[in-house]
């Protein structure tokens, strides 16, 4: 079916796109018409957070904003779903156009600005969704909120998804609203995260559970930069970091379209940059603050390189613009393989293996 909807797709300007497909999800995945988007990938089984996920390949945040495909992404065998990122009010993101595709390089480069309903309206469909595929809630601040009344807004929006969330992650790393980057600077990320850590232990005993907190940063911190905050994650006992978010670098092998347009850049030319990050991270981080890789994954061996560096698990967004539903299925099937290579029973110890001969290699 994506074989025939593409060409018309990329006819139209990304954006008008991209909430089509949103609006077909959304409809296709109600219950009667879901056997439509149905995919059947081989079990892969992977811990998130103390419960076991069917694989390790996650929709990343920004696809759907507010919620509305849940049924459709559990249906095409996404393991979980990051949906938002979502600020307490709602507000329409930067003027357009916002979006702009870069066939060429299989990128795109986003200023959407955080456009979404808001709180209110992604709880009452989150109230809706049964439960059966794990979701993360990426939350963020509202355009018109200064930075230093930040915590006002992630606090608001972390206790009002809390209770409808399998995790709740913390962004602070989209170039799309200003000031919002320097929240990942060592003193401001520690007071911000410790207040959502404290919101988290005062809501565990209402709520019955304890909802993990995980942070989203940057490809375009330096090294220097991550070593520097990597403390501050361990001293508020973050619960996982997703590596990485959208890149305001270009990293192109030449000229292309758009290359000069303000906004992320995603897709294949970010999988270096990516990489990087969570090897850096794997490094420097303790075993009990997993690392969820994200950033120019578009088929199995992208996302076997991603898991190797030092990622548990994995995000997709941009190559399923550009590679269809069918790649979370091929992806799966293909990390199946890597695992069988190694001799392992099992993706966790596969990754063990594979990381021991990397370190080995690297070496001699």
């Amino acid at each position: 079916m994506y074989r025939l909807l593409r060409p018309l797709l990329f006819r139209v300007p990304p954006e008008t796109a991209h909430d089509a497909t949103i609006r077909i999800l959304e409809h296709t995945g109600r219950f009667a018409t879901r056997h439509l988007l149905a995919q059947h990938p081989p079990a892969l089984p992977c811990p998130l957070f103390g419960r076991t996920l069917r694989n390790p390949v996650g929709l990343a945040a920004g696809f759907d904003k507010d919620g509305r495909c849940l049924p459709a992404l559990e249906a095409l065998g996404f393991g979980f779903a990051e949906i938002g990122t979502v600020t307490p009010r709602a507000q329409p993101g930067n003027p357009p156009p916002r979006l702009f595709r870069i066939p060429e390089a299989r990128a795109l480069i986003n200023r959407m600005g955080f456009n979404n309903e808001g709180t209110d309206a992604l709880i009452a469909r989150l109230s809706a969704y049964p439960r059966t595929m794990p979701v993360g809630v990426n939350i963020g601040k509202n355009r018109d909120t200064p930075v230093e009344r930040a915590a006002d807004d992630y606090r608001s929006a972390f206790c009002a998804v809390a209770p409808h969330a399998d995790y709740v992650t913390v962004n602070l790393s989209s170039p799309n609203t200003p000031g919002l980057r320097s929240l990942q600077e060592p003193d401001m990320a520690r007071s911000l995260l410790g207040m959502l850590k404290e919101e988290q232990r005062r809501l565990a005993p209402v709520l019955g559970r304890h909802v993990p907190l995980a942070v989203k940063i940057a490809p375009d911190l330096d090294d220097r930069a991550i070593a520097a905050l990597m403390p501050v994650l361990v001293a508020v006992e973050c619960d996982a970091v997703i590596a990485t978010n959208t890149t305001i670098q270009r990293p192109f092998a030449g000229p292309v379209p758009f290359q000069d347009e303000q906004g992320g850049l995603s897709g294949t030319p970010l999988r270096g940059l990516a990489r990087h990050v969570i090897a850096l991270l794997y490094k420097g981080l303790p075993a009990t603050i997993p690392i969820i890789g994200v950033g120019g994954i578009d088929d199995a061996d992208s996302a076997w390189g991603h898991l190797v560096a030092g990622a548990s698990l994995i995000q997709v967004y941009t190559g399923l613009i550009y590679k269809g539903p069918r790649l979370v299925t091929a992806i799966v099937r293909g990390l199946a393989r890597h695992v069988a290579r190694t001799g392992a029973p099992d993706l966790p110890a596969a990754l063990e293996i594979a990381r021991t001969r990397l370190l080995s290699e690297k070496s001699r």
